[in-house]
């Protein structure tokens, strides 16, 4: 039977080319992790602690720039065209010597570590509530997209 699809194959393969647009990246992945980000960042710089205003600063002006960056994807992709640019800031230094996806996994890492440092520290209950809407608004779309995907993949194994 080589050189037949299954049926349905073509509808999978519209599903598989929607998880890996970047549209779909930005929105489930970059987005949620740069409001991560932001709000560890305004955090940090509430705390009053000299190092950790001037971390907060730093981080915030991070997740501002990547924010900016993955809207770009967006809107790029939406346009019909490719973007000039990488998903993040980190990503875009990793361009610089051909590895954007190993410096897009260090962004991966160090936006857990973020998250773990809200989630431990206790920081996370010093969220407004305002705040702690757009947290969950970032958890709810970036955990329900991986199960989606994960989903779509085991039944195209099938």
């Amino acid at each position: 039977m080589t050189g037949e699809t299954r049926p349905g194959e073509k509808e999978y393969d519209a599903i598989q080319r929607f998880f890996i647009r970047p549209f779909f990246l930005s929105l489930t992945i970059g987005i949620p992790f740069c409001i991560f980000k932001l709000l560890f960042g305004m955090t940090a710089f509430r705390s009053g602690t000299p190092g950790f205003v001037f971390l907060g600063g730093v981080v915030t002006v991070w997740a501002c720039l990547d924010l900016a960056m993955n809207i770009g994807r967006s809107v790029f992709d939406l346009a019909g065209h490719h973007a000039p640019f990488e998903y993040c800031s980190i990503a875009q230094i990793g361009r610089l010597i051909h590895r954007p996806l190993v410096f897009l996994a260090i962004d991966t890492l160090l936006s857990f570590i973020i998250i773990c440092l809200m989630l431990w520290s206790g920081w996370i209950t010093l969220l407004s509530p305002g705040e702690l809407y757009l947290w969950y608004g970032a958890t709810t779309l970036n955990l329900i997209s991986l199960s989606l995907v994960s989903l779509y993949t085991e039944i195209r194994k099938a």
